[in-house]
């Protein structure tokens, strides 16, 4: 049996409602419940041996109705060579998840810089202020509603860059 195999039934026993995936670079994608996403990575990390959180992350969709904001955890398990990411959806109306600060110290700055830039805040989080931009500044630049570019500036032409 494959360790992804034991992966997955080890999850489908304890969590119902989780989508396992294998993406293209051998990597199980689980996608979670903003309720059971932190009982899910704390299981993982206590009963599964996924003891590194290699990246937090936020990604925006604007396009996904009721799901526009996405956090992204991946997990390394060091022993056995073994990575693993998890996604949980949430909707624009509401972008909040529970913290894992308590599960990894590493997460406090990560939830704060997914945080600054998309705006996804994480409850119970000790510390959850901005920590790359501006404390003033009013909205949170990775999101998909601002322009890519400074629509006012007249120093550039577009014939430069092949558009």
């Amino acid at each position: 049996m494959s360790n992804d195999h034991i992966l997955t039934e080890a999850l489908n026993a304890n969590f119902s409602g989780l989508e396992i995936i294998k993406d293209n670079y051998d990597c199980l994608n689980i996608t979670s419940s903003e309720h059971d996403v932190h009982g899910l990575i704390e299981f993982l990390l206590k009963d599964l041996g996924f003891a590194y959180l290699t990246d937090l992350t936020g990604a925006h969709y604007p396009n996904s109705e009721n799901s526009e904001f996405q956090v992204i955890y991946h997990l390394h398990n060091l022993q056995k060579n073994h990575r693993i990411r998890v996604r949980v959806h949430l909707p624009k109306s509401n972008p909040q998840t529970r913290t894992i600060t308590d599960l990894f110290l590493a997460a406090n700055w990560m939830e704060r810089e997914t945080y600054d830039f998309f705006g996804i805040t994480f409850e119970g989080h000790p510390n959850m202020v901005r920590i790359l931009n501006m404390d003033d500044m009013d909205y949170f630049p990775m999101r998909k509603e601002y322009a890519l570019e400074d629509e006012t500036r007249t120093d550039k032409s577009d014939r430069y860059f092949g558009r």
